[in-house]
């Protein structure tokens, strides 16, 4: 995404494929279906996301189907480009809130396995480039129901 919207006009005409904004409507795309199966694997995996859910949280199944359902409907919303730049936005807040919420607290008390401490920097990662995504976004109507990016 940040090659793409930044690359300058030598780069442009080298790999114009992925540059411009043909460059930025392909990485919305690549993220939005590396979404999907993030939100597959809470309902193949719920014995091991429920576990995750925060104590005070009620529902830990809820909240991980409903987790699960909302990477996969951010992944076709930005696939399809209907409600991109509201799926985009909602995702970066739901990994951040996950980030904030199920790995800073085992981070702070000590309690991570070396895979757990994989999934907390991935999950900081995802948090970054969703941003990024989202940011992408900017100045595309919240419900707007194409994938065009706005001239800035």
């Amino acid at each position: 995404m940040l090659y793409s919207s930044l690359a300058d006009e030598w780069d442009r005409r080298r790999f114009g494929f992925i540059t411009g904004d043909k460059g930025v409507l392909i990485a919305r795309m690549l993220f939005g279906l590396g979404l999907i199966p993030l939100g597959i694997a809470h309902f193949l995996y719920l014995d091991a996301t429920a576990p995750l859910v925060p104590g005070w949280l009620l529902f830990p199944v809820f909240w991980a189907y409903f987790t699960g359902v909302a990477f996969v409907a951010a992944g076709v919303g930005m696939i399809t480009g209907i409600f991109a730049r509201l799926a985009a936005a909602l995702i970066t807040l739901q990994i951040g809130m996950l980030t904030l919420f199920v790995w800073l607290p085992r981070v702070v008390t000590g309690n991570l396995t070396p895979f757990q401490w994989n999934e907390f920097f991935v999950s900081i990662l995802l948090t970054s480039a969703a941003w990024e995504m989202a940011d992408s976004y900017r100045g595309t109507p919240w419900l707007a129901a194409r994938n065009k990016r706005s001239s800035e």
